[in-house]
């Protein structure tokens, strides 16, 4: 569903700049279906039954968003935020209802999503600077002894200069960008990393100096978000000739938390900046809308390219909205119709958008409920290349409901989170069913709400005293669903 009100003349003109496209590829659409078959169909001896033939492995382009809310676009009934780029994806492709983070906030959700754990078995667990181990596993370094060149830019967080969890020695050939999670909050940083080397950006410049380099630019000049989105235009560029996964980890629309409330940082309030809004939500809006149009970019690159039907594009986000930085989430209803924010294990700080495109593969204007989550994007990419998974995972490959094939589609018997602020938090989806448990710093044992998702999404009516069978089996998997962890504890467990 695009934006219905509010809409400005830029991003109608960022629409109209896709109808070409957009025309082309329906007209090509029974053309490119028939020419996708051997890929789906064709999988060599010991491939997985749903795997593309390893020959012909897809480009994997993943766009992560930075605290982007569930109601944030307009597929999914954002009204004032205009993004037709993104939205334009879901039409062209799948958008899921049911898809979770890794966490509710930034380094143990990337964790979940490089490694292919939940929260119970990661190695990160918390906000925390602790690097990936060599004997850690990520999907760039399975895919990059598949053949593929493998790429991020943008933000990383889980691994600081000269440590074991560096993107470079954690599969990833190319990197460029922020590191450390809390220098990515400057949007206009005096340095950002390429590969093992700090960068210095023209211009910026900080009122004193940071060892981090984190805080509020004195001097604002270079927007970072525009050097990713001009790394990745050059990264497709570079690699179009043989298969690559860029991992495009964008850090919009998070805060810059050391600025209070003019946290919301981008260079131009435009197109919104005649609205009678508050200066931060006009900033929040602007900040998604140029993210789009970059991302509108970034989809027409691979049509001038001639890899539009060749590359697999998915977009999520690592948690649910914040409300930092001057950002009111309320204000756009950035979480739609579900209850919580950022820090928050129920559904608006852990559900959020997914959607996927491949032109002629993936059907055009699909809608999935399939209940998925960040580790299950590990063996997706691999089934996809054509490889299997590391034994001892979490995830199950959604790549059968990409297909359009349901009936085959493996389900989780549960999803699982712990949470290690605010007194520390476990949750539970089983199908309808979520149970959230409060306070386990205090009360291990403590009571479990109950909410029943198919006929309460927002989570407001704790059923849990109808339904004390259920809560007992969420009890069980919170007990069992983890490994010890001496940096990340839960009492009695």
């Amino acid at each position: 569903m695009s934006p219905k009100s509010e809409t400005t003349e830029e991003p109608r003109i960022a629409d109209n700049l896709l109808t070409r496209r957009r025309f082309l590829r329906t007209a090509g659409l029974a053309a490119a279906s028939a020419a996708a078959l051997p890929l789906i169909e064709g999988c060599a001896a010991g491939q997985n039954a749903n795997a593309p033939a390893a020959k012909k492995p897809p480009n994997i382009i993943f766009i992560l968003a930075d605290d982007l809310g569930f109601g944030d676009l307009g597929c999914y009934g954002q009204e004032r935020i205009a993004t037709p780029n993104i939205d334009q994806i879901a039409t062209d492709g799948m958008r899921f209802t049911d898809h979770y983070a890794g966490s509710t906030v930034c380094a143990p959700s990337r964790c979940c999503l490089m490694t292919g754990l939940h929260t119970g078995h990661a190695l990160i667990r918390g906000n925390a600077r602790d690097p990936l181990r060599p004997s850690d596993i990520t999907i760039a370094e399975l895919l990059n002894k598949t053949g593929y060149t493998t790429g991020i830019i943008g933000k990383w967080g889980l691994g600081e200069a000269d440590s074991t969890g560096i993107p470079n020695r954690q599969g990833f050939d190319y990197w460029f960008g922020y590191l450390n999670q809390r220098h990515a909050h400057n949007y206009y940083p005096e340095f950002l990393w390429k590969n093992e080397a700090k960068v210095p950006l023209e211009g910026n410049k900080l009122p004193s100096p940071q060892p981090g380099g984190w805080g509020r630019s004195a001097k604002q000049v270079t927007y970072s978000h525009d050097l990713f989105a001009k790394e990745a235009l050059e990264f497709i560029e570079k690699n179009k000739t043989r298969p690559f996964f860029l991992y495009l980890a964008l850090t919009i629309p998070h805060a810059n938390n050391e600025a209070g409330n003019k946290g919301m940082e981008v260079p131009s309030l435009d197109p919104y900046a005649a609205r009678d809004w508050p200066d931060p939500q006009k900033g929040h809006a602007a900040m998604i809308t140029r993210m789009d149009r970059d991302i509108g970019r970034l989809m027409a690159k691979l049509d001038d390219l001639g890899l539009d039907k060749k590359t697999i594009v998915m977009f999520s986000s690592d948690n649910g909205p914040h409300k930092e930085g001057g950002a009111d989430p309320k204000f756009f209803n950035s979480a739609g119709p579900l209850r919580g924010y950022k820090r928050a294990l129920y559904e608006g700080g852990i559900r959020v958008p997914m959607i996927a495109r491949w032109p002629g593969v993936i059907r055009d204007g699909s809608v999935s409920e399939h209940i998925s989550a960040f580790w299950d994007l590990l063996p997706t990419c691999c089934e996809l290349a054509g490889i299997e998974p590391p034994e001892g995972i979490d995830g199950i490959s959604f790549l059968p409901t990409l297909l359009g094939r349901p009936e085959q589609q493996k389900k989780h018997e549960y999803l699982y989170w712990e949470f290690h602020e605010q007194g520390k938090k476990q949750a539970v989806r089983i199908g309808r069913w979520k149970g959230v448990r409060l306070n386990v710093a205090k009360n291990p044992n403590g009571p479990i709400e109950l909410y029943d998702l198919y006929k309460d999404i927002a989570e407001a009516k704790n059923v849990a005293d109808h339904h004390p069978e259920v809560v007992e089996k969420i009890a069980q998997i919170m007990n069992s669903a983890r490994t010890a962890s001496e940096k990340w504890p839960l009492p009695g467990q």
